[in-house]
């Protein structure tokens, strides 16, 4: 399964639009991947809280929809990484009646959306994020297939990547990979970087994580977007700039790995 992570950088000076326009077209240009991946509040941006409320949209809103065209262009399953969603009129607008979220998408080969997953851990401590948007309460899987065979997603969020319990729970679910799009800063990115081997040899599931570069609202972004195997070895990892990072994946390693060294059925919990 080859994997096609998308460490985009921009700053506050490219309007949203444009920049939509430019990862649409950066996804179009991965020929022969299985899986792109985007990061987190790329077009909205992820510390630019300010204007989260005028950037909202719904599921099927704009940006969601010019990486769905994207999708079908090349025939991968994308992760669209995550938007503010909006929820739409007369729709449950959560328990703290805000109606937004950060909101990440999984789209199908097909161009057509296939799951969807809220950000249950929100970052800002009582500020920022928890001020500004509902929490999620669901954990979300889905089955990815390949000519080399077939693998269930976990899907996750950024911050999420700080509490191991959300993935025990994934990997209860079926998860054999996690992707994790995010807009982790530069100065605790060495966190990001070991959590994501921690998640992968607790779990012995394949984390794919993708994050942004570059500086945006007065915040530098971390980069070092990585690939991590099932036994915690780093397949693939980028810098601070800009690029795309592929990785090869073996499917079949992971149920292989998990038969050979059954750590997860001694968990008691």
């Amino acid at each position: 399964m080859r994997v096609h992570v998308l460490q985009l950088a921009y700053g506050d000076e490219e309007p949203v639009a444009e920049r939509v326009e430019r990862a649409a077209a950066l996804v179009a240009a991965q020929s022969g991947a299985d899986l792109v991946v985007l990061p987190e509040l790329w077009a909205p941006t992820g510390f630019g809280y300010r204007r989260w409320a005028e950037a909202a949209e719904p599921l099927d809103g704009p940006t969601v929809g010019a990486i769905c065209r994207a999708a079908k262009e090349i025939g991968a399953y994308v992760h669209a990484g995550s938007i503010i969603e909006q929820a739409r009129d007369g729709a449950d607008p959560g328990p703290q009646r805000r109606g937004r979220w950060n909101t990440s998408v999984l789209i199908g080969r097909d161009g057509l959306p296939m799951v969807s997953y809220r950000k249950v851990h929100r970052f800002g401590f009582s500020a920022g994020e928890p001020d500004l948007i509902e929490a999620g309460t669901e954990l979300v899987t889905a089955g990815l297939q390949s000519a080399d065979g077939h693998l269930v997603a976990g899907l996750s969020t950024c911050y999420d990547l700080r509490f191991p319990e959300l993935y025990r729970g994934l990997t209860a679910a079926g998860a054999q990979m996690f992707v994790i799009p995010a807009a982790w800063p530069a100065p605790r990115v060495e966190h990001w970087r070991l959590l994501g081997r921690a998640r992968a040899v607790e779990n012995q599931a394949v984390v794919v994580q993708c994050n942004t570069a570059g500086t945006h609202a007065g915040t530098r972004m971390g980069g070092h977007s990585q690939v991590v195997s099932a036994t915690g070895e780093v397949l693939a990892e980028a810098g601070e700039d800009e690029t795309v990072l592929v990785a090869e994946i073996d499917p079949a390693a992971v149920a292989q790995y998990r038969e050979s060294f059954p750590v997860l059925a001694d968990r008691r919990l």
